[in-house]
């Protein structure tokens, strides 16, 4: 059953109404099926399948695993699949991303991470507070004898990544998009600072430490391939070899979101 959640007005800004899902379907996932995804639906919608709440706020809130702190044990651990869709005035015009522009997909973006945020706040009584502080950062920059990066075979076409435990792959992708995923493999952010403004396709492919996670989980077209064999280069040796780009420890500041109050959801 899918149940409406309630209209939210924005505190800080009077006569605004916040955007929210005008339908939504959370339930526990099945304790059996393995992976996990987020897609965008036709007309704004979200679909969300065996996420934990953790997984949930990184993606409302535009931040890495490594900076959500604070909840429950259960708020990492217990996954859950979400549907959700706007109103059909908000939703028109929203039926095919690949054809729109870069701008036009990030505030699509921005506008499903807003009602999620409502989302949560509703069917989890999330509350959450931000904080900023001075942290390790890896700067990713060019190397000293250039980068090894490929313009896109298909202008046009394909467009995004797919990374499974050691191998990443880029399609028409811009350094930003990379730089986001490695955060997630390195657990700290990692800073584009190559100066590099294109978009390209590339594969990487390293040896992940012994006892590592599955590292960075790229929610794009949920494509994934055979990981490499063992023996392999590491991370900062592949990025180097491979496209011509090196990571640097640095400091900088780091948002963190910290949880303040989150329950389980209750029955649709």
């Amino acid at each position: 059953m899918l149940r409406r959640t309630s209209l939210i007005l924005l505190l800080t800004c009077p006569g605004f109404a916040q955007l929210t899902f005008e339908v939504a379907s959370v339930k526990p996932a099945d304790p059996d099926a393995r992976g996990t995804s987020i897609q965008f639906m036709p007309g704004g919608g979200l679909k969300m399948t065996g996420i934990p709440l953790r997984g949930m706020i990184t993606f409302a809130y535009d931040v890495r695993d490594f900076q959500v702190s604070g909840g429950a044990g259960w708020v990492g651990t217990e996954r859950f699949d979400v549907m959700a869709r706007p109103e059909h005035a908000a939703a028109e015009g929203l039926d095919d991303l690949a054809k729109m522009t870069d701008q036009q997909r990030r505030t699509v973006r921005d506008q499903i991470a807003e009602r999620l945020r409502a989302l949560l706040a509703d069917r989890f009584q999330l509350t959450v507070h931000k904080e900023t502080k001075e942290q390790p950062i890896y700067a990713l920059l060019v190397s000293k004898n250039g980068a090894k990066l490929k313009e896109p075979k298909d202008v046009g076409g394909r467009q995004g990544m797919s990374m499974n435990r050691g191998r990443l792959e880029g399609f028409a992708a811009p350094l930003e998009m990379l730089s986001t995923t490695l955060s997630n493999a390195m657990g700290r952010p990692v800073v584009d600072k190559t100066g590099l403004t294109g978009k390209y396709d590339f594969v990487l492919e390293w040896t992940p430490d012994v006892g590592a996670g599955a590292g960075a989980q790229a929610f794009g077209d949920g494509v994934t391939s055979p990981a490499p064999a063992p023996g392999g280069p590491t991370i900062f040796t592949a990025l180097q070899e491979q496209l011509g780009l090196r990571l640097e420890s640095q400091k900088g500041p780091v948002q963190l979101i910290v949880i303040d109050r989150a329950e389980k959801p209750s029955e649709n």
